[in-house]
C-alpha cells in the first residue's frame, strides 16, 4: 500500500485488489533486498494493491497496546528519547526510531540494547524476584510469572524473546525448587526445542546471535573472569564482572557479526563499560512508567518522566560520542564462510578454557582466516550489481576503489555506499555518473568519494582525450558513438558499454 496506513492494518480482514508479483531482489548477492527477507518469513509474492476494502476490523488488544505505549513515550519525551523508551520496553523491531540514532548503536556496539533479548528480561524478572524476596515459593512464583507473559506479549515472539523467555521459565523453576541448573544444558534443551517448533528461525540473525551470545556468556564469561582476578592487577579486579560479560559476549558473536555485517565495533567493549550503568535503571524506569501510563493520565506521565528523559538524553549522548570516534567501526567486508568457520575453530580452544597445546594449534586456522580475508581485500577485481534500470559497477585494486553508477539519484547513492561497505571500503577514489546527479543526492555522492564526476548542462561525463586516474584505476573513453570506455584495474582491462 502507498502511503503506508498509520496505524498499521494488524489483524484486519481485507479485500484486496492489485498486481500480484515477485518481491524485488536485491542488486547483489551481499546486498539483500526485499525478495531475500520476505523469503527469509516465509513469503515469496508481493501483491501492490489498487483498491482496498475493510471486511472485517476486530479488537487488537495487544498491537494497540504497543502503538498507545510508543506513541505515549514520544510524546512525552520526543521522537528519540521517546523513541529509546519505547524501544527499551518493546524492542527495536516494534518502534519505529531514527535511522541515525538506530545507526550510533550500531556502530558503537550496542545493537543489542535495542533488541528486546534476555538483558530486559533479567532486568523486569530481577525486580520482581526482588519484590518478592521475603515471600514463599508459590508467592514468589506468582510475582515473576506476569514477568514472563507480559515481555513476550509486548515485544513479539522474535527468537531472542522467546529463548529469553524459555530460559528464564526453566532456570527459575529448577532455582525456586532447591536444585541446581546446568545453565549450558538449559540453553541447549531450548534452542532444541525452539527449533523443532520454528526450524525457520536457524536463518534468523537474531537467533543466531542470541544463542551465540548466551553460550559465552555461560562458557567463557566465568572462566574470564577468573583470570582477571588471578592475574590481572588487584586494583581492577573489582570490574572483573564487568568486563568479562561483554567481552564474552563480543568474541562469541564476532564470526557472526563480519559474516552477516562485513564489520565490527572497535569499541564495543568500552561502550558497553559506560554505558552499563544507564542501560539497567533506563530500562527498569521504562517498564515503569509503561505500567503507570495504562492507568494515569498523559499529564502525570509528563511530570514523571524527567529524571527517565534525562538518563535516556545522557544514552544517547554517550552512543553519539562514541560512534563518532575515529574507526569506530572497523570494516572488513563480507568474508566466504570458510574464512569464518577457520575463524571460529581458532576462537573456540581459547574461547573454552582448552589446554595449551590445543589453544597454540588453534592459532593457526585463526591466522589462516585473517590471512585469507586480507588477501581478499587487496585483490583486483570488477563487481557489478544491478537492480530494474539501474547499474552500478565497483572496481577494486590493492584496498581501493572506483565506481561507475548509471543513476544520480539518493537511492542509487545508497546502494554505492552499501556496495563499497560489503566489499570493505570506506571511501572510494572517484565515482563518475551516468546520468546527473539530483540536487539532493549529491552531499552523499561528495561524501563517499574524494573526486565525483557526472553529467552537467547536456555534457557528457567523460569527453575524449579525458581520463579518471588514481593509483591502479583509470576510466577513458573510446569513443563517443555509444560511450564505450575502457576501464584498467591493476593489470586487467575491462571494456565497459554503458548504453
Amino acid at each position: 500500500l502507498r502511503p503506508c496506513p498509520d496505524p498499521p492494518l494488524q489483524g484486519w480482514r481485507l479485500r484486496l485488489v492489485g498486481r500480484l508479483n515477485s518481491p524485488s531482489p536485491g542488486p547483489h548477492s551481499r546486498l539483500p533486498g526485499s525478495a531475500e527477507r520476505l523469503a527469509r518469513l516465509g513469503s515469496w509474492s508481493q501483491l501492490r494493491a489498487d483498491e482496498l476494502m475493510v471486511l472485517q476490523r476486530p479488537w487488537t488488544p495487544i498491537a494497540d497496546r504497543r502503538r498507545s505505549i510508543a506513541q505515549t513515550f514520544e510524546a512525552v519525551a520526543g521522537p528519540r528519547r521517546g523513541g529509546l523508551l519505547a524501544a527499551l520496553v518493546l524492542g527495536g523491531a516494534q518502534v519505529a526510531l531514527p535511522a541515525d540514532l538506530r545507526e550510533a548503536f550500531r556502530v558503537a556496539g550496542l545493537s543489542h540494547a535495542l533488541a528486546a533479548s534476555g538483558f530486559h528480561l533479567s532486568v523486569l524478572l530481577g525486580f520482581a524476584l526482588w519484590l518478592g524476596r521475603c515471600l514463599k515459593l508459590r508467592r514468589r512464583l506468582f510475582i515473576a510469572l506476569p514477568a514472563l507473559v507480559i515481555f513476550p506479549l509486548l515485544a513479539g515472539a522474535q527468537p531472542s524473546v522467546m529463548r529469553a523467555v524459555l530460559m528464564g521459565s526453566a532456570t527459575l523453576l529448577i532455582g525456586e525448587s532447591g536444585e541446581r541448573s546446568r545453565a549450558f544444558g538449559v540453553l541447549t534443551l531450548t534452542l532444541i526445542v525452539m527449533l523443532l517448533i520454528h526450524p525457520a528461525w536457524a536463518h534468523s540473525i537474531g537467533f543466531q546471535l542470541s544463542a551465540a551470545a548466551t553460550a559465552g556468556l555461560i562458557l567463557t564469561a566465568p572462566l574470564l573472569e577468573s583470570a582477571l582476578v588471578d592475574r590481572g592487577p588487584k586494583c581492577l579486579a573489582r570490574l572483573a564482572p564487568l568486563v568479562s560479560v561483554p567481552c564474552a559476549a563480543i568474541l562469541w558473536t564476532l564470526p557472526l557479526q563480519l559474516l552477516h555485517f562485513g564489520s565490527t565495533s572497535l569499541y564495543a567493549l568500552p561502550a558497553n563499560l559506560l554505558a552499563a550503568p544507564l542501560l539497567g535503571p533506563l530500562t527498569l524506569g521504562a517498564m515503569a512508567l509503561t505500567l503507570l501510563g495504562m492507568v494515569l493520565p498523559l499529564s502525570v506521565i509528563h511530570l514523571l518522566v524527567w529524571p527517565v528523559q534525562l538518563l535516556a538524553a545522557l544514552l544517547i549522548a554517550l552512543v553519539q560520542s562514541i560512534s563518532a570516534w575515529p574507526a569506530a567501526r572497523l570494516l572488513t567486508g563480507y568474508p566466504h564462510p570458510v574464512v569464518v568457520v577457520l575463524m571460529a575453530l581458532g576462537l573456540l580452544p581459547w574461547l573454552l578454557g582448552m589446554k595449551a597445546p590445543l589453544r597454540r594449534s588453534a592459532c593457526l586456522p585463526l591466522l589462516a582466516a585473517v590471512m585469507l580475508q586480507f588477501a581478499g581485500l587487496l585483490s583486483d577485481g570488477v563487481t557489478a550489481a544491478k537492480q530494474g534500470q539501474r547499474r552500478w559497477l565497483l572496481a577494486r585494486h590493492h584496498g581501493r576503489g572506483a565506481l561507475l553508477s548509471m543513476g544520480g539519484d539518493p537511492r542509487s547513492c545508497r546502494v554505492a555506499q552499501q556496495l563499497a561497505t560489503a566489499h570493505g571500503l570506506w571511501r572510494l577514489d572517484w565515482i563518475m555518473l551516468l546520468e546527473p546527479a539530483s540536487q539532493n543526492a549529491l552531499p552523499c555522492w561528495k561524501s563517499l568519494a574524494g573526486y565525483l564526476q557526472a553529467p552537467h548542462q547536456g555534457r557528457s561525463s567523460l569527453a575524449m582525450g579525458q581520463t579518471l586516474i588514481s593509483d591502479g584505476l583509470s576510466l577513458q573513453l573510446l569513443s563517443e558513438r555509444g560511450m564505450p570506455m575502457l576501464l584498467r584495474v591493476g593489470s586487467q582491462r575491462w571494456r565497459v558499454l554503458p548504453r
